[in-house]
């Protein structure tokens, strides 16, 4: 279970404190079990800051406690703050990444939804940047016609391999299998049942997708098509 620990301390010294974390990272590089760590100010009071590490587990927490450096550290930290700093040990039983659930939730019913669904998933001024069209598409409208082209060419659903998420940005990694139903770009149905690896880089806009970047092995679906290679 993952772990988190609030430090809670006063100080009106955070630019040293700064360089003494910075100095920690440096010393403890390859054997420090923290994952994340974020510090925030109190915007109410400019001396008063909490800094919440993340860590794999408790067990793991207290391996990084053990380190030299990291008691080395503490005792400097302390020395920098008005008061001795507060800790607050917290088990992690809910970790949502609201915009993954989002790109997931895309994916799963891409294939499923119909064309007027779309805009269930994206925003209005959405942007998608695909290889296979020479511009960009614009907008929900754009999308439910560049959908519809896919839907009506293949029974198609994707498999989600590994997510990644910063700020407002998801990059989903995935696996599309289909079967080739319908005419695709000039070539017939052929029955063939086809698979496609890929990446999606999403950026989200209140808790819908604005802008999508595909990169996907294109030639490779041609050539299982039997275009390349003739």
């Amino acid at each position: 279970m993952t772990f988190v620990q609030l430090i809670d301390c006063r100080t009106d010294r955070f630019d040293e404190m700064n360089r003494l974390m910075d100095r920690w990272v440096e010393q403890t590089r390859g054997r420090r079990t923290a994952t994340h760590d974020i510090v925030g100010k109190d915007r109410s009071d400019s001396s008063h800051f909490i800094e919440i590490v993340e860590f794999p587990s408790y067990e793991e927490a207290m391996r990084n406690s053990g380190l030299p450096e990291t008691d080395r550290v503490f005792q400097e930290m302390v020395a920098l703050c008005e008061e001795a700093p507060t800790f607050t040990d917290l088990d992690v039983v809910r970790d949502e990444q609201l915009n993954v659930l989002a790109a997931r939730a895309f994916f799963e019913a891409m294939g499923r939804m119909e064309p007027e669904r779309v805009g269930d998933h994206v925003t209005e001024d959405y942007v998608d940047h695909d290889p296979a069209y020479l511009r960009p598409v614009q907008g929900v409208e754009g999308l439910r016609e560049q959908y519809a082209d896919w839907k009506a060419a293949f029974d198609f659903g994707f498999r989600i391999d590994g997510q990644l998420a910063e700020d407002d940005q998801v990059c989903t990694r995935w696996t599309w299998a289909a079967r080739h139903k319908g005419e695709f770009l000039g070539i017939e149905p052929t029955g063939q049942d086809v698979t496609m690896r890929g990446m999606t880089w999403q950026r989200f806009t209140g808790g819908r997708i604005s802008e999508s970047h595909w990169i996907y092995d294109r030639a490779g679906l041609m050539e299982q098509l039997g275009v390349l290679g003739r």
